[in-house]
């Protein structure tokens, strides 16, 4: 299979120049086993999903790695978190950079690893899916913030993309190792889904009932876009709220979904702080709510929630490829102040919120999400609340859409293309 450049990659080899230890985290088939070896190719390499090398290095990690001596790629390093007080020997032994370069796909475990064995001596990095700008061989690499100065340099590359193009990248999904055919879709879903709950899930020895786990997952997928509700997730699938707080933690830890929080600072005193649900990948969740081509998607009642995840999930990996923790810049704002919206010639009273605010430098940046490509200023009725906010400056807003091109709907507000992240 021809290797996709990725765009974490000079980061990447900055941190391993820089650092005794990398870590490298994300879902399962993001591509991190590809990338670290594309990228290292003379390092010496071994996996744990051996279970031979996963047995040895749990029972005696000493020996273990007194047989692969840094420089050295562990795969999998969560399948024996035995291993990471032996990795801190080494690293404390020895001021070279790049020792040992670790990837893992079940991050709270690890992370509880790394925390408690590798604190200081490791640097961590978050793969997702591939981008669209991947996908396209795009070479561009600034995080997305709306300003005029970033509209006018990603215009260089940023070359339109037909909306149906974009209704099969969004059915498609971003993993790597997707098969071009599109008969072969389903299949590759059906196992990833079959390998993450009969064997990850299993490994992490929280679930019990594996078919009402699988419930809850189309469950959440059919939520995805939404505001995180357990209470109504629990009462489909008939399981406690305990249960399915569990469970939706599992889900983010595994990579598979995020929980964007709440932005709520003190000035806005009616703001909501209930996160919001995304899967990162649109092709497992058009997968597990049942749209079966690009063509029913875009047609069907999940085009919007998914248009939408894909905006988001596209945003985040601008954050991420950058090196940058997506957590620290985005939020979304939700209040319970009203205000008044026409449509069809029909008023009437709705929540303020704004899709997405990107905080940075004090300026808080506010997005909205249309799936449709004819937008206008009224998108941006909400954008004014975060105004009150002191401390804070509002900057350019846009609507993301896939309307053709960048257009300005008013003095610092723009429709921008979606393929402009």
């Amino acid at each position: 299979m021809k290797y996709t450049p990725r765009a974490i990659e000079p980061h990447l080899r900055r941190l391993a120049a820089a650092h005794k230890a990398v870590l490298v985290t994300g879902a399962r088939q993001v591509g991190k086993s590809t990338l670290l070896r594309h990228l290292f190719p003379d390092r010496r390499y071994v996996t744990l999903d051996d279970p031979f090398l996963e047995e040895q290095a749990k029972t005696d990690g000493r020996f273990f790695l007194s047989l692969n001596p840094p420089p050295v790629t562990v795969d999998e390093i969560q399948r024996a978190p035995e291993l990471f007080r032996h990795v801190k020997m080494l690293c404390d032994e020895s001021d070279a950079p790049g020792q040992f370069l670790l990837t893992g796909s079940q991050p709270y475990h690890l992370m509880q690893g790394v925390s408690e064995s590798l604190s200081g001596r490791v640097a961590v990095l978050e793969l997702h899916g591939l981008s669209l700008r991947e996908r396209r061989s795009d070479s561009f690499a600034e995080r997305f913030v709306p300003t005029e100065d970033y509209l006018r340099r990603r215009a260089a590359t940023a070359a339109p993309l037909a909306p149906a193009d974009l209704w099969r990248t969004i059915h498609r999904g971003s993993f790597p190792g997707l098969p071009g055919d599109a008969r072969d879709w389903s299949a590759f879903h059906a196992d990833y889904l079959r390998t993450y709950v009969e064997r990850d899930v299993r490994a992490l020895d929280a679930v019990q009932d594996l078919s009402a786990f699988r419930r809850f997952v189309v469950a959440a997928a059919a939520r995805t876009g939404q505001m995180l509700n357990h209470s109504a997730i629990a009462s489909e699938i008939g399981k406690d709220l305990g249960t399915v707080k569990r469970w939706m933690s599992l889900l983010e830890a595994a990579g598979l979904v995020i929980l964007l929080e709440a932005f709520a600072p003190s000035a806005l005193r009616r703001a909501i702080r209930t996160p919001k649900l995304y899967f990162l990948d649109t092709g497992l969740a058009a997968y597990l709510t049942r749209w079966l081509t690009p063509g029913t998607l875009a047609a069907g009642a999940m085009s919007g929630p998914l248009f939408e995840t894909f905006a988001v999930s596209e945003i985040v990996k601008s954050f991420a490829n950058a090196g940058l923790d997506w957590r620290h810049h985005l939020s979304y704002y939700r209040g319970r102040d009203r205000r008044k919206l026409t449509r069809g010639g029909t008023e009437r009273e709705v929540e303020s919120e704004i899709d997405l605010v990107i905080e940075e430098d004090g300026v808080l940046y506010p997005v909205e999400i249309k799936r449709s490509s004819s937008v206008t200023a009224d998108a941006a009725a909400a954008f004014p609340t975060l105004d009150a906010v002191s401390g804070r400056t509002r900057g350019t807003g846009a609507v993301l859409c896939p309307c053709p091109q960048p257009a300005r709907l008013r003095d610092n507000l723009y429709a921008v293309p979606i393929w402009y992240v």
